[in-house]
């Protein structure tokens, strides 16, 4: 390495190639804004990282504190974990998307942690700055690991309950004040060589990011997923201010503001402020049962009534939801959507900003099935659309369709924006079984009288119902 570190031209090259890295991150991020083009953003970010990480490699900074041998241990652990990402991105299904990505955001909080951890015991004395931004990017690291972990373990069904007390929520607020306390108690020493009060305050910044996350239900899994996205950015961020990597300043700071944004964007379609989501206990336990419906009977109709009824309609709007994520059904809804088209049926869907486990869920299914993205209507371009439909089919979709939001001040979801699809002349719900969805509330929708009900798993009725137009 030392005739490459002695190059005259080497730190020119270095912060051209974080230039050039900022804007691969910056033009990927703006790519993966629409469907069409998130692939290629994906590859542009990735391109930036990869630009980051080898010219890191050759830092000046970097050869001159870091020894040979270390330099195969980071290349060791590289490959095992790009080898352990690339097999486990390959066979995740796509169900299980929401998990891994909280499960590799909440590495990312921990690795922000991690070298925070390395600079407060590794090192006895720093200029107070970097110590506030060391303890900064330490607090924020644990809480989205520990808190990430929590909503991997919620989402994969390893945490059914959600515990909710005052009690809980106080003994949280004391030990973040412990946290805050400790943590300007070492920045005003201006050393790091309390062993026993760093180990204290790491241990105690996971504890608030589990208690922080425990009392949350399901419903708000996708906000939260993406705060703590946000979160993990802006640790990387402050720790790239300690180790003066401009590529982690940018990388963190991008992440950062870009979480930051898409959690207020899903705060906001779901009509609470962000500090309702994380502090009231909203949402209901993931296994809690339905309480009975009002306003009428179910009506079940069979796959042949359900082909009749589409056939013959005008317009048709579907609501995916993530009962057809789990039946993997898009590639057979979209193969319907041809054969409706193909009868003069306009076929549009309409995606609910929080249908599905995390942002943009439905979207990226519905891109796998290669439906083309003028197909799809946010929320407000459909509720305007959905008065003059003449069928809707509701696949797998539950809390964002409920009409109970609209008028239950007592419901957990009251308030939340959710699609009007009672106000279609007929309503189609395609679903396994009652069960009432994330927040655990029966949805009044089901026992409507324009609303029929077709039982069974998503893919199979959507092949079933396919066939019998084919039939007709």
């Amino acid at each position: 390495m030392g005739n490459i570190l002695a190059w005259p031209y080497l730190g020119t090259v270095i912060n051209a190639s974080y230039f050039v890295t900022a804007y691969l991150f910056i033009m990927g991020l703006k790519r993966m804004s629409s469907p069409k083009t998130a692939r290629g953003g994906i590859l542009w970010a990735g391109a930036g990282m990869l630009v980051a990480t080898l010219f890191s490699f050759v830092n000046p900074a970097m050869g001159q504190h870091v020894p040979a041998v270390n330099y195969v241990l980071m290349i060791i652990a590289m490959a095992v974990g790009g080898g352990l990402a690339w097999y486990s991105g390959r066979r995740v299904a796509m169900t299980s998307m929401p998990q891994m990505i909280a499960l590799y955001n909440g590495m990312g909080g921990g690795a922000a942690a991690c070298i925070a951890a390395v600079e407060l015991f590794g090192a006895e004395h720093h200029q107070r700055s970097v110590l506030a931004l060391a303890v900064l990017g330490a607090i924020i690291g644990a809480v989205s690991f520990s808190g990430s972990l929590i909503a991997f373990g919620k989402l994969q069904g390893l945490i059914r309950k959600s515990l909710r007390s005052k009690v809980l929520q106080i003994v949280n607020l004391l030990i973040f004040i412990a946290v805050v306390a400790m943590a300007i108690s070492v920045v005003v020493a201006g050393n790091s060589d309390n062993m026993p009060l760093l180990t204290a305050f790491f241990l105690a910044a996971l504890v608030v990011g589990i208690l922080t996350t425990l009392p949350i239900g399901g419903a708000d899994m996708p906000v939260v997923i993406s705060l703590y996205n946000a979160l993990t950015g802006l640790a990387v961020a402050f720790e790239g201010f300690v180790l003066q990597n401009a590529a982690m300043i940018i990388a963190g700071t991008v992440v950062g503001a870009a979480g930051g944004m898409l959690t207020q964007l899903m705060a906001k379609s779901m009509n609470r402020p962000l500090t309702n989501v994380l502090f009231a206990g909203f949402g209901a336990d993931e296994g809690a049962q339905a309480v009975g419906g009002e306003g009428g009977a179910l009506k079940p109709i069979d796959v042949t009534d359900a082909a009749v009824m589409m056939a013959f309609a005008n317009k048709v709007i579907i609501v995916p939801g993530y009962g057809m994520a789990v039946a993997q059904a898009q590639h057979k809804v979209w193969e319907l959507v041809q054969m409706l088209m193909d009868r003069d049926v306009t076929v549009k869907f309409a995606i609910h900003p929080v249908a599905g486990r995390m942002p943009g869920h439905m979207n990226v299914l519905l891109a796998e099935a290669e439906v083309p993205y003028e197909k799809l209507m946010d929320r407000h371009e459909t509720n305007n659309e959905l008065d003059r439909a003449d069928c809707v089919i509701v696949l797998g979709a539950n809390d964002v369709v409920n009409p109970v939001a609209r008028k239950d001040v007592a419901s957990p979801i009251k308030g939340m924006p959710i699609l009007d699809v009672d106000k279609a002349g007929t309503v189609m719900v395609i679903k396994r079984s009652l069960n009432p969805g994330f927040a655990g509330v029966d949805n009044e929708l089901f026992y409507m009288d324009n609303t029929a009900m077709v039982f069974g798993d998503g893919k199979k009725t959507i092949q079933a119902i396919t066939e019998a137009m084919k039939a007709s």
